[in-house]
């Protein structure tokens, strides 16, 4: 039933027909993108599960889910170095990577238009930024450092992009900075500007940066889908002016 859900969704990117949905846009937009490229033109009309494909072309969409490329590889590949990072140990590290590959959820999962994958790519991807940005405490403000912070940040976003639930690697994050700036403030030989500067970088690789690109996935949103399409109902008269094909297309609607 997901894959019907989200593929429908993905239709009405190709078609740009606006649509309300509960979760945010960035997830629905990549496999928009991937069929868009992949040559699919957003005819199947993904009326129930189980439907045939016949000849269109959804293996773009289902390869988006990044499927065996991002949930199965970069997600293992992510958690790996995460546990090499943390653990120091290769075959911890390896006895990780195998238990992943052969999970049957993962497997599952990465063979179909769903918003999982995606959402699990963003979440290692955090976690191990945050990693990353932790081995280089001893020294900060280098360019690696920057990196890794904006790193986390960039993946925070895509993990709250996808869907809600992204909100617990963000929680994670936090506790995290916080446990980090904690312990910075009882760095006696740590001046307070330098402090100062830490919690600056904190506020916008994590805080500032996130938030903008959270931002900007809903202007591209709003941007492409620009035809009126189900859910219209949902939002003001004023927005719906200026959907395409909606009856108050162009209507001037007083303030």
């Amino acid at each position: 039933w997901d894959e019907t859900h989200f593929g429908k969704m993905g239709s009405y990117y190709i078609n740009r027909t606006f649509f309300f949905d509960v979760h945010p846009p960035l997830g629905k937009m990549l496999i928009g993108l991937a069929g868009y490229l992949s040559g699919y033109d957003g005819t199947f009309p993904f009326q129930k599960p189980g439907d045939k494909y016949e000849q269109h072309n959804y293996l773009g969409m289902r390869g988006v889910s990044l499927s065996r490329l991002v949930s199965s590889w970069l997600a293992l590949l992510c958690l790996s170095v995460q546990m090499l990072e943390l653990s120091k140990s290769l075959p911890a590290a390896l006895l990780t990577a195998f238990v992943l590959i052969f999970d049957t959820g993962c497997i599952t999962l990465s063979q179909y238009i769903l918003l999982d994958p995606i959402l699990m790519f963003f979440l290692m991807g955090a976690v191990l930024s945050m990693v990353k940005c932790n081995s280089c405490a001893d020294r900060p403000f280098s360019a690696s450092w920057w990196f890794w912070l904006s790193m986390t940040g960039v993946n925070l976003a895509g993990a709250m992009g996808v869907k809600f639930v992204g909100l617990f690697v963000v929680l994670f994050v936090g506790l995290n900075t916080i446990y980090d700036l904690w312990d910075l403030l009882g760095n006696l030989s740590l001046s307070l500007v330098m402090f100062g500067k830490h919690l600056l970088a904190r506020v916008l690789c994590l805080i500032l940066l996130p938030l903008a690109l959270y931002t900007a996935m809903f202007a591209v949103h709003f941007t492409v889908l620009n035809k009126s399409g189900p859910g219209d109902g949902f939002f003001s008269s004023a927005f719906q002016s200026q959907l395409i094909g909606n009856n108050l297309h162009n209507v001037s609607i007083p303030e």
